[in-house]
């Protein structure tokens, strides 16, 4: 836990990059708690949600539903700026039929939504999904929502709760940079033959290791001025 804290600390310096800073923390939260994955709905200028970090392409089309429906634990975490547990998805309300389904589907059983808030600050949240019912552990819960606290100080920062233009352009930049990684990892997926999550290792490997900022390598990717 102490490494994860220490990951996400290093991560906070000038011209990080926040999808990055996102992905640590949802791959993060699948090694350390019983869960089977991991995601984060992240609020644009217009407070509208959407999907910018999962450990695995399952996890991103259930908070996709969520959003095409605007109901689900995500989103009511979200609004409310409170944890919010589903122990067992057959369990969701009429209102969360569409997400429900999905769930179901993609083999999730319970997930559990943690928002990613600081003071009355809440711009999105973090979703911990599981493949059996149950509840998790209070002490992870509270670990979780540690984890989640210092990803949104990364966004935010200081300046950031003074200065509201700071805010809509970081939580914009964050949102662009998310559509050119998705565009690039099928770029990738399709030249190289492998899955998108596969995809989506080479990708990160790559940027980490000539460091350069993931949007940037994607970016060239989808404007094929560089090939891996």
């Amino acid at each position: 836990m102490i490494d994860t804290f220490a990951t996400l600390a290093d991560t906070l310096v000038a011209g990080y990059d926040v999808v990055d800073l996102l992905q640590t923390l949802v791959e993060s939260c699948a090694a350390l708690f019983d869960i089977a994955a991991a995601g984060i709905l992240l609020a644009d200028g217009d407070g509208e949600l959407e999907v910018v970090a999962s450990t695995s392409e399952a996890s991103r089309l259930v908070e996709v539903m969520q959003l095409s429906a605007r109901a689900g634990p995500c989103v009511e975490c979200f609004a409310t700026g409170a944890v919010v547990s589903l122990s067992d998805v057959e369990n969701s309300p009429p209102a969360w039929q569409r997400f429900r389904d999905s769930a179901r589907e993609q083999g999730f059983a319970a997930v559990h939504a943690i928002p990613l808030r600081l003071r009355e600050t809440t711009i999105g949240a973090l979703n911990l999904l599981s493949t059996v019912p149950g509840t998790l552990r209070q002490q992870d819960v509270r670990a979780a929502q540690a984890l989640a606290d210092v990803a949104t100080i990364g966004i935010l920062q200081e300046r950031t709760l003074r200065e509201s233009n700071s805010v809509r352009e970081q939580l914009t930049n964050a949102l662009t940079s998310r559509v050119v990684i998705e565009q690039a990892k099928g770029v990738i997926s399709h030249s190289r033959g492998v899955s998108m999550e596969e995809a989506f290792v080479l990708l990160r490997n790559y940027a980490r290791s000539n460091r350069v900022m993931l949007s940037q390598v994607a970016q060239e990717l989808v404007d094929q001025t560089l090939v891996i």
